[in-house]
């Protein structure tokens, strides 16, 4: 049985807040919602537009996509991290253990997984700059099992990086190459990924603005200057330095490699994490995190940048049912992450923030499974691609506290569609308040029309976590069956349940029956527009999200 909504009156309030903001009480909460389409904003982009992978592997070497729940209807670039090496495994060379040669690459794993991501409509947008262990005399492993060091030699480093570049045009030309996208290093300010070999703040800002330049000028002196580079950093959080000293650098400081005034960079991008299911960061907010990046590449003069979130979401949670313990599943199995990613998904679209990366919508990750929670918000937000912006205020009527009820709308001129998404978040995985709202909807492309409305609900009835979470406790499948945190939906991977006996119960049991449940399905509803107005009332469950689609008969 799926959840029921549970409704408590708690107390009644005086203050109406406009901008669907922040509540502090409410007896049963209820929102006023103003849509004018009468005048269209900017087009919004693809928000969801890319995925994260944390080892390049195999797994993209002959891939083959979920055919109910294809993600690539959507997705159109593979983050490959730290696809330039930082382990003996990872490194690209016929022997990475030989330090007498440094030259002997072999750029077939890449290439395998670069033509794999192809063939599922995606494009690689690779994570470069991890430095080869064999380029480092006493290398250190980082706080991720990686070499966080500078090489001894740039130019060794940098002959690498070119001639990686070189055997991909071989393989893919040029022309497709500049279609993809290239970063140098992830979370480049993050001690634990790369810093000098004393770990002094200055060194390390100063080394990695060198391996910066060292990389640009490889993809560069192969691609040209239309090559699509940037930088992540961490933002979010304070790092060993700050991000100013690269944006400065390259913008208007002398470059490593070349000797001129500046570097290429067409790129800023951040990770986002909250602290864990139902906690704020510790650090900047989302919009914070992105302000910074944007306002000081602006004060050096850098304009033209686009913004993104190369990773992000849950950082901490439980993890073998310790609270605290570092994770890294990034996503919650319950139906409060469907709100949460709304959420997120708005402050992209209001802030122009270009995408927000994920760690995967499906239980097996990037490419197996049936969908996690996240699935389908991802999925209804991508129909926005294309469309327009369009004004909507929220008017809180009655509050709960601490709870957020809003909406995002926009016109789909090309399928004369008015899109809105409604959420009903509070940062409490416990959040059982369900709001009322209250949506007039000027629509003059409509007037005088009779409207067919397609609503989507995104609630406990399409998400398996739900039964996951009971049946854990019939099963008596305990926290400690699991490699990392009970609270992440990617259950079909061993790397999240690893015990034999529960996988098997799972699969032999379980599994079908969450299939059928993770499936989302449409309610077809009617209307009439007069006078350029639709009224419509919707109750939204605690953590849940509504798509509405509004067209002409």
């Amino acid at each position: 049985m799926k959840k029921a909504v549970k409704i408590i009156a708690v107390i009644l309030v005086v203050a109406v807040i406009l901008c669907g903001a922040t509540f502090f009480a409410a007896e049963k909460s209820s929102v006023k919602v103003k849509i004018d389409a009468a005048s269209l904003g900017d087009e919004v982009g693809n928000k969801v537009s890319n995925i994260n992978v944390w080892d390049m592997g195999t797994q993209f070497y002959d891939p083959k996509k979920e055919e109910n729940n294809d993600v690539f209807e959507f997705v159109r670039y593979i983050q490959l991290m730290q696809c330039t090496g930082g382990t003996y495994e990872r490194d690209l060379f016929k022997n990475p253990e030989d330090t007498s040669v440094l030259d002997d690459y072999d750029f077939s794993r890449l290439v395998k997984n670069c033509r794999g991501i192809l063939s599922l409509g995606a494009k690689p947008h690779l994570k470069l700059g991890s430095v080869p262990v064999k380029f480092t005399d006493g290398y250190e492993n980082g706080g991720f099992d990686m070499n966080a060091f500078p090489p001894d030699d740039y130019e060794v480093y940098y002959n690498y990086i070119k001639a990686m570049a070189e055997k991909l045009v071989e393989e893919f030309g040029t022309d497709e190459l500049l279609t993809w996208r290239f970063g140098c290093m992830t979370e480049y300010e993050n001690a634990d990924w790369f810093k000098s070999k004393d770990g002094d703040p200055q060194k390390s800002a100063e080394s990695y603005c060198k391996l910066y330049d060292y990389t640009a000028a490889a993809l560069c002196d192969v691609l040209g200057d239309g090559v699509y580079i940037g930088a992540h950093s961490m933002t979010v959080t304070e790092g060993l330095w700050d991000e100013e000293i690269f944006i400065k650098h390259v913008a208007t400081e002398k470059n490593y490699k070349t000797g001129k005034v500046g570097t290429p960079i067409k790129f800023l991008s951040a990770s986002f994490y909250d602290t864990k299911p139902g906690k704020f960061t510790k650090g900047k907010t989302l919009s914070e995190t992105v302000d910074y990046l944007r306002n000081t590449a602006e004060k050096y003069g850098l304009r033209d940048l686009t913004y993104g979130i190369d990773e992000g979401r849950i950082l901490y949670g439980n993890a073998k049912g310790k609270e605290d313990d570092a994770l890294f599943n990034r996503t919650c199995g319950d139906t409060w992450q469907a709100a949460y990613d709304a959420r997120l998904y708005k402050t992209c679209i209001d802030k122009d923030i270009e995408y927000f990366s994920s760690w995967g919508y499906l239980t097996g990750g990037a490419l197996s499974g049936y969908p996690i929670i996240s699935y389908f918000v991802a999925q209804n937000t991508a129909l926005f691609d294309g469309c327009k912006k369009v004004s909507s205020k929220t008017s809180s009527l009655k509050k709960i506290v601490g709870a957020e009820a809003d909406c995002v709308a926009l016109y789909d001129e090309e399928n004369e569609t008015l899109r809105v998404m409604l959420y009903n978040f509070k940062n409490d995985v416990d959040y059982d308040k369900a709001v009322d709202f209250k949506l007039s909807l000027n629509i003059p492309q409509f007037d005088g029309e009779e409207v067919k409305i397609i609503k989507k609900t995104v609630n406990d009835d399409c998400n398996f976590f739900d039964e996951w979470r009971d049946d854990r406790k019939k099963y008596n499948i305990t926290d400690d069956k699991f490699n990392w945190s009970p609270d992440d939906p990617c259950i079909d991977s061993t790397v999240t349940l690893s015990d034999e006996e529960a996988r098997s119960t799972y699969e032999a049991e379980l599994r079908d029956r969450y299939i059928q449940c993770a499936k989302l399905t449409p309610e077809k509803l009617d209307g009439v527009v007069r006078d350029s107005l639709l009224k419509l009332n919707f109750t939204v469950g605690a953590s849940n999200v509504v798509f509405l689609e509004i067209s002409k008969r």
